[in-house]
């Protein structure tokens, strides 16, 4: 994979180790100990009860929406006349964690590709970006029937491994269709086992399971001790039904006709879906967990750029 290429959506069924491994290069374009002020605001007026802190200082910044305010620098502020905050070397170097899901649910995809495709780019970007940072960089990648974990190490052999369970739970989808699930929420408590206080978790999911109250006491807990940052994987195929007519579909089980012509049928299947977005972003917000939404016509890339995007670093290559 080019630079050039990384502007447009992901492609195909699966995915592939080789392009994994070409995204270290636009990685290098983020930086994740960068939350810029759009990504504060979706974290909405609750903030984590967790705040990171380290122990030695790095640089003086312009004061972002929620940083902690312990970490003002009160003489540049005076000075300046603008609020400044202290970062501190910690910060940057705490472990990152990210978990990739890789159940039934994200093996679908209306054109450009299927989401489960999608979180693995979106893993694959976060991975590298963290190791070129310096960070301790760990993961988990899950689907109904089990998990793998790596441990949080700051070295490319680490990535790899998380790029590869990656890929083989990619390759191995569909699952039977008789496959006993393992929820979100049990994953979440997994997920709590191996993430360590203090560091940055980054949820990459179409979320399904995430309205039923054990999976959100599950972030409830996980949401003391970590930073965490949800990356909702959702197609446009989910939220607005095909053009009008007549349509043979499957659950991998039974085949039935569907008729997209009809008016109401349209109606509450958009609602339905929006219903389950705001009530996701509404959970999270209560939570202190900014939402991003990636779809599957957009480039996975885009998304995390607008976030993460190191305008500096970007400069200086061009």
């Amino acid at each position: 994979m080019h630079l050039a290429d990384v502007t447009a959506p992901a492609r195909g069924a699966y995915v592939q180790l080789e392009d994994l491994i070409a995204l270290r290069f636009p990685a290098r374009l983020l930086r994740l100990a960068r939350r810029k002020r759009a990504l504060a605001a979706l974290a909405g007026p609750n903030k984590s009860n967790f705040r990171g802190r380290g122990i030695e200082f790095e640089e003086v910044r312009d004061y972002q929406p929620g940083d902690d305010i312990r970490s003002i620098d009160w003489r540049v502020t005076a000075r300046t006349g603008s609020a400044h905050t202290k970062l501190f070397r910690e910060e940057r170097e705490r472990p990152v964690l990210i978990a990739v899901d890789q159940r039934c649910s994200m093996f679908f995809g209306s054109s450009h590709c299927c989401k489960s495709v999608l979180a693995a780019q979106l893993g694959g970007l976060l991975a590298w970006s963290a190791l070129d940072a310096g960070d301790r960089v760990g993961g988990m990648v899950f689907n109904e029937l089990d998990h793998r974990e790596v441990r949080s190490r700051r070295s490319r052999k680490t990535v790899l491994a998380i790029l590869s369970h990656i890929v083989d739970y990619n390759q191995a989808l569909p699952l039977p269709a008789q496959v006993a699930g393992v929820t979100l929420a049990t994953t979440l408590a997994n997920l709590r086992k191996i993430a360590r206080p203090g560091s940055s978790l980054f949820i990459i999911s179409d979320f399904r399971g995430a309205h039923d109250e054990s999976a959100r006491e599950q972030l409830f807990q996980l949401a003391q001790h970590t930073e965490i940052t949800a990356i909702a994987c959702h197609d446009p195929l989910e939220s607005e039904l095909p053009k009008a007519g007549r349509y043979a579909v499957t659950d991998g089980l039974t085949r039935s006709e569907l008729d997209t012509a009809d008016r109401n049928l349209r109606s509450a299947y958009r609602t339905r879906f929006t219903a389950q977005q705001e009530q996701l972003a509404q959970d999270l917000q209560r939570l202190g967990i900014p939402l991003l939404q990636a779809t599957t016509d957009h480039s996975p890339f885009s998304l995390l750029q607008t976030f993460y995007g190191d305008n500096r670093r970007g400069r200086r290559q061009a």
